[in-house]
């Protein structure tokens, strides 16, 4: 095959479904390089640990590294422990929280084990930005900032939006886009990915690289993937996300429950299935064959077929599951074999905590043995082998 060929090829299959790729005729020029000097290009993901979940939302822009790796290329997932310290203020009306170390280490210890769900290990690199940022002294952070003017970085909308309404912004938010730009320069990227709302910290990272004598990295943005709510971008903070290492059943229930007119994005993003395949069928239908493409995905045929026939047992026919967790609760029951719901959905595991077990009884979501419980005052009778049910997706069997 001719160069020129191969390089449009390339071109083809990772402009598909992006949002941006700046500029286009660098990155046609570092692939053109690669293949001759056969070098892979180092395409960097930077990763938030702000949660312990990668989602779906993740998995858009895994999925376009992984296209990368499958055409040579050399994956660097920076896993930002030492930026999320700091907090991206990106799309805030305020300043972000810090977290702690605990948190940040809490959260990532599944990290790698998700991420290659959807990578190939043996072509990516792992990296955690504590390794070079913490060493930066003083006077090289101080050489950091002199790269980049305070004029520049209010260009970006939400600092643009706050300075002029008057809220804070702190200088350490300034610091998050500078220490992700050094991340591109300390792992030598070639290309940067990143959602739609990264395009100014991924352009920043052009700017410092050439400031420490780096070729600029090419970037390349997604569209961010609306959650299960139907209206913002999917996010563990606004609980309307789908794990990606979730249960094949409670997974298979959540993809079943994302808006039909997600579909199409749904099917774009992260599978190989053109929605011109699927538009003609009935909702339902199309919604089943997603959510066993995206359950098989990250857990095997076996476990997508478990998750199907568990969702049309408890969703379709209205039974409960074959399989729950069964819960000793004699020590709650008084001596008429009764007990308050809340203490229940909390033995049982069904509800995190007392305030979220009181908000699922109180907007209906609670039923024992197929009776809906109403009110968090309820004392309830408790037969053994009762079905405790929260939600749409969560059950116990109660025994004595």
């Amino acid at each position: 095959m001719e160069l020129s060929n191969e390089v449009e090829q390339q071109l083809a299959a990772i402009e598909r479904n992006a949002e941006t790729v700046l500029p286009r005729e660098e990155l046609a020029q570092k692939i053109e390089r690669s293949l001759r000097e056969e070098r892979p290009l180092r395409v960097k993901l930077g990763i938030d640990p702000s949660a312990p979940q990668l989602t779906l939302g993740h998995a858009v822009v895994l999925r376009k590294l992984r296209t990368f790796q499958d055409l040579g290329h050399t994956a660097i997932l920076v896993v930002g422990d030492f930026t999320r310290r700091i907090g991206d203020p990106s799309g805030k009306s305020k300043t972000r929280e810090p977290m702690s170390p605990e948190e940040i280490e809490r959260n990532m210890c599944t990290y790698r084990e998700q991420a290659f769900r959807i990578l190939d290990p043996r072509r990516t690199e792992v990296r955690y930005n504590s390794e070079w940022l913490e060493r930066l002294t003083l006077a090289q952070v101080v050489g950091l900032t002199a790269r980049y003017t305070v004029a520049r970085m209010l260009e970006r909308e939400d600092f643009q939006r706050r300075f002029r309404e008057g809220s804070p912004i702190t200088i350490m938010e300034f610091l998050y886009p500078l220490a992700q730009a050094y991340d591109s320069v300390a792992v030598r990227a070639d290309v940067e990915l990143g959602g739609s709302d990264q395009r100014f910290n991924l352009l920043i990272g052009r700017d410092i690289q050439v400031a420490y004598g780096q070729e600029p990295q090419v970037i390349l943005t997604m569209p961010l993937l609306i959650g299960t709510d139907g209206t913002f971008a999917m996010s563990q903070s606004r609980g309307n996300y789908i794990g990606v290492a979730e249960e094949p059943e409670e997974q298979f229930g959540k993809i079943m429950s994302v808006p039909d007119e997600l579909m199409p994005q749904y099917f774009q993003l992260l599978t190989d299935t053109p929605w011109e395949e699927v538009a003609a069928l009935h909702p339902k239908e199309a919604k089943k064959r997603l959510a066993w493409t995206l359950v098989a995905w990250f857990h095997g045929e076996d476990k997508a077929r478990r998750g199907q026939e568990h969702f049309e047992r408890v969703f379709e026919e209205e039974r409960p599951p074959e399989e729950m967790p069964e819960v000793a609760v004699g020590g709650l029951l008084d001596s008429a074999q009764r007990a308050n719901i809340v203490d229940l959905l909390v033995a049982a595991k069904v509800a995190s905590s007392r305030s979220e077990a009181r908000r699922l009884v109180e907007g209906g979501a609670v039923e024992l043995n197929g009776e809906r419980v109403t009110s968090p005052r309820d004392r309830v009778a408790v037969r053994p082998g009762a079905v405790l049910r929260a939600g749409r997706l969560r059950f116990a069997r109660l025994i004595l």
